[in-house]
């Protein structure tokens, strides 16, 4: 006998049941074992950080990574899920910031550091409840008790023996180049965190007039006697900028060598700009008194827009002079780029290939340097380069307006100040596409500093290649937006200006800064000479057993120079935690790798949201190709992101966030599962609502159910026992929905091979329907006759068989219904069973059973009843009511 089931069912109730049950039987574990020695499927699993609640969001990373393991585990395959949990990074440090009222590292220093970092080791764990709790109630099967964690010495150490293998290889550098710079975290970020980040954003358009010094053209050159003939009227090279906060810093002007320039007559003065873009500098009306290429103009000079003493910059080279710039583009603009090297990656390249000064006229806050008079020559060059705040004396020299103020708040000031001097042509504003920091929403700075490189674009073959050989779902990603960050890779940079995070394993020579060790190991620090002292003191500083590898412990753990008498310092930095997160396939393992044979192994399948096509999936790409020359992961799906249900994004301030909670409590993990995986394809942006979960309860799972509550009923009233049920007589009926679930099974095994369960779950969707609606209603009859009857018992049989089949295809997918309907089908009548449906392997379709000319037949007997009662329909007659005849016109046997 069966457990009697009712037709109305409370979902949640019911899996909270299950959850029990799986919880007292060890069934996850139990899966893991039984598997030990199968074949191994590789699965890891993205660490997110739990220092924030999770959002419908992870809900849906966490049920797509949840399928597949539980699949190949049915298809025979061993498959362990270490969970994970990033700890490190600048999401923990904002929101200790923000508990702590700070708000610049000026501050944190202040604070401490180590009183800091360990509010941040508090910190990340704070949800961790929440996390777990969310992880089991979906049914997603992952061994939290076992986690990696990113802040563990160990993991830390294995972070250490990837930068040590890649500086040994020469993939490390130290580089003074111009970095996307966040001036409230105040560190750099990486290209792929950039492209993370870029909003639309409202900015100042400006045309500056830069007055053209006309003593330095020289007495040969053939604009001599032309500009001769105006020297009664001053001359202006018109540049166009969207940020005025760079002015300052310019100390050159570029043009295009072949493009012709115009020398336009506007009111009394004349202003030099490309003759391609007279007409969208407003300049259409004017008169053009005479032309000139691009490559006359190169090598004169221009009056600064302020003065700072800075002269030559090497050998003969002034600055504030005109340059060949083959980036200078004639489709916007006035065709004369102005160049600022401190601030601009195109700039700080052209200024070192030209030999311009960098100047610095912000610092690393974002706030505009007001410089003092009467500084040593070495004061002034530090503020200068921004490694200096000045403090201001009674006598100071304002070198820009906006003095003090945060860049975008002093373009205003920039502009009021060019306009009061006649130097502002025309100031606009125009809307455009720019980068902010992903983490805290800062507009980025692009600001020249020294920063810490992996030479990735010396790999740039091997990670295109590598990516040749991933299947990507959707496919068009593989060459489309991972392809093409691919092929325009730029060199990592993978060091940060903070605190809470993987300090980088470089110490230098306080003696000799070219005197540079990278540390591999604890091991290997702990054998340099001379450490013993400073690695004591820092352990019992931290009050623990070993040293915690953390700042500020480490910083203070010195050693002796290998090739002079200095001592060896760390460098302060720490590394970028997408780092971290790349290292998770070495640094999970808490080991380190001895040989080739000892490599992590490549994953056969991974699963995350499409914005970690240039976070995640890009270090973990990155780090694999330059450690290994290997791919990381073979198969992976990226996910479309969540919407609210009028298609906007979710976020707290527009309150269209939803609380999965919310969800789950009112329809159940597998209801919210199973709208997740079929709305709409991985790759694709999905709406959500509570409503759109209620229709697929309604839509399948109560279809579903009520199935199986009909089997249930009748089978304990005819006391229907499967394991003596025998019966060698099978109706057509019979025979089509056995050739469908066959059918079925088939296709939904190629589909989840595929890594498609999105079409799987809709294929068994419609089955599920024929089985409901066509197959139980026709052959309700056969289940109200006599105990005895050959077709009641042939009809339980089939029935029973489907509903079983069913359990295991779903159980991938809805874990929870699959689970209820298959004890109480399965285990109930078979003691000897499987305890659980989670432990029996994947249906195997019987092809014999296949039959395409029945199913032809059937669809067309189902089409001529659709077709019937469309009829009936529109003629006002009953669906009960008997009719004398019908006539039914076919073009051919199987349409």
């Amino acid at each position: 006998m069966f457990r009697p089931v009712s037709s109305k069912v409370n979902l949640p109730q019911m899996e909270e049941g299950i959850l029990l049950f799986w919880k007292e039987r060890r069934i996850f574990q139990k899966s893991l074992e039984a598997r030990s020695t199968s074949p191994q499927f590789v699965f890891y699993e993205g660490p997110p950080t739990a220092n924030g609640s999770p959002g419908i969001h992870h809900v849906l990373a966490r049920v797509f990574k949840d399928v597949f393991p539980r699949y190949k585990t049915m298809k025979g395959y061993h498959v362990p899920r270490k969970a994970g949990w990033d700890t490190h990074g600048l999401p923990v440090e904002l929101e200790v910031e923000k508990e702590l009222g700070l708000s610049s590292k000026t501050q944190i220093e202040d604070y401490g550091v180590a009183q800091f970092n360990t509010r941040c080791r508090e910190s990340v764990f704070r949800y961790l409840t929440d996390w777990k709790r969310m992880t089991e109630r979906i049914g997603f099967w992952l061994d939290m008790d076992h986690p990696y964690v990113t802040l563990d010495n160990s993991y830390i150490e294995s972070c250490w023996w990837i930068v040590k293998q890649l500086w040994d290889r020469g993939l490390i550098y130290q580089g003074y180049r111009v970095t996307p710079h966040c001036p409230r975290c105040g560190t750099s970020l990486s290209s792929h965190e950039v492209a993370l980040g870029y909003q639309e954003a409202d900015d100042p358009s400006v045309y500056v007039k830069f007055e053209l010094d006309l003593s330095s053209i020289p007495e040969t050159s053939e604009l001599k006697p032309l500009f001769n003939s105006f020297l009664v009227k001053p001359a202006f090279l018109l540049a166009w900028t969207t940020t005025p906060w760079t002015l300052p810093g310019n100390t050159a002007l570029a043009v295009a060598a072949d493009a012709e320039y115009s020398m336009v007559e506007v009111d009394g003065e004349y202003l030099i700009l490309a003759s391609a873009l007279i007409e969208q500098a407003g300049l259409g009306g004017y008169k053009v008194i005479a032309t000139m290429l691009g490559a006359g103009l190169l090598g004169l000079h221009y009056e600064p827009l302020y003065k700072i003493s800075i002269g030559y910059s090497s050998g003969d080279k002034l600055a504030y002079r005109i340059i060949e710039g083959d980036f200078v583009s004639m489709g916007e603009g006035t065709g004369i780029v102005h160049i600022a090297p401190a601030y601009g990656e195109i700039d700080f390249e052209v200024g070192e290939k030209e030999g311009l000064p960098l100047i610095h006229t912000v610092d690393l806050s974002g706030r505009v340097i007001d410089i003092p008079t009467g500084l040593t020559p070495r004061r002034r060059e530090r503020i200068l380069e921004g490694l200096e705040v000045p403090i201001f004396g009674p006598v100071t020299l304002p070198v820009t307006p906006g003095r003090g103020k945060f860049v975008k708040d002093a373009d205003e000031d920039i502009i009021a100040d060019l306009k009061d001097r006649g130097l502002l042509f025309r100031s606009e504003r125009i809307r455009h596409t720019y980068p902010f920091c992903w983490r805290c929403d800062t507009p980025l700075l692009y600001y020249a500093k020294p920063t810490w490189y992996i030479k990735t674009t010396a790999m740039k073959e091997r990670l295109v290649a590598n990516n040749a050989e991933i299947n990507w779902y959707p496919e068009h990603i593989k060459y489309g937006r991972f392809g093409d960050w691919l092929e325009n890779n730029v060199d990592w940079a993978f060091s940060r200006e903070r605190y809470w995070g993987t300090p980088l394993p470089v110490w230098c020579c306080e003696s000799n800064p070219d005197h540079l060790e990278c540390v591999g190991s604890l091991e290997e620090l702990e054998n340099k000479p001379g450490v013993e002292a400073s690695l004591e003191l820092q352990i019992l500083s931290s009050s623990k057993s070993e040293l915690d590898l953390h700042r500020p412990f480490i910083d203070k753990v010195f050693f002796d120079c290998p090739k002079c008498s200095g001592k060896m310092h760390r460098l302060p930095e720490v590394l970028d935690a997408w780092f971290d997160s790349g290292a998770m396939p070495v640094a999970q393992r808490y080991r380190l790798p001895k040989d080739q044979e000892d490599i992590p192994p490549t994953a056969d399948f991974i699963c995350e949201a499409v914005d970690q096509t240039r976070g995640w999936f890009y270090t973990l790409h990155a780090l694999s190709t330059l450690l290994f020359d290997r791919n990381c992961f073979k198969n992976v799906i990226c996910l479309g992101h969540i919407l609210d249900v009028k298609g906007e994004k979710m976020s707290k301030v527009k309150g269209n966030v939803i609380d999965p909670w919310t969800v789950l409590d009112k329809y159940g993990a597998d209801a919210l599962r199973w709208y997740l995986l079929t709305s709409t394809p991985p790759g694709n942006v999905r709406r959500f609502s509570p409503e759109m979960v209620a229709e697929a309860v309604n839509k399948f799972l109560r279809t579903l159910w009520n199935t199986y509550s009909f089997f249930a009923t009748y089978a304990n009233i005819d006391r229907f026992d499967p394991t003596s049920a025998m019966t060698s007589y099978r109706s057509q009926l019979d025979s089509w929905i056995l050739s469908e679930l066959n059918q079925l099974i088939d296709e939904v095994t190629e589909l989840m091979d595929n890594y498609n369960p999105t079409e799987a779950g809709r294929r068994i969707e419609h089955f599920v329907d024929g089985l409901s609606n066509w197959y139980v209603r026709r052959s309700r009859r056969r289940f109200w006759k006599s105990e005895n009857d050959a077709d009641k018992q042939a009809a339980y049989v089939t029935l029973y068989h489907c509903l079983v089949n069913l359990a295991k295809l779903l159980a991938p997918l809805t874990p929870f219904v699959a689970e209820e309907i298959y004890r109480n089908l399965v285990c109930s009548p078979y003691p000897d069973a499987p305890e659980s449906v989670h432990l029996v392997d994947f249906p195997v379709a019987d092809r014999t059973k296949i039959a395409p000319q029945l199913a032809a037949d059937t669809r067309l007997a189902m089409k001529v009843s659709s077709l019937g009662r469309a009829a009936r329909s529109k003629a006002g007659i009953k669906v009960r009511q008997p009719l004398a005849h019908v006539v039914v016109s076919v073009a051919s046997h199987n349409e």
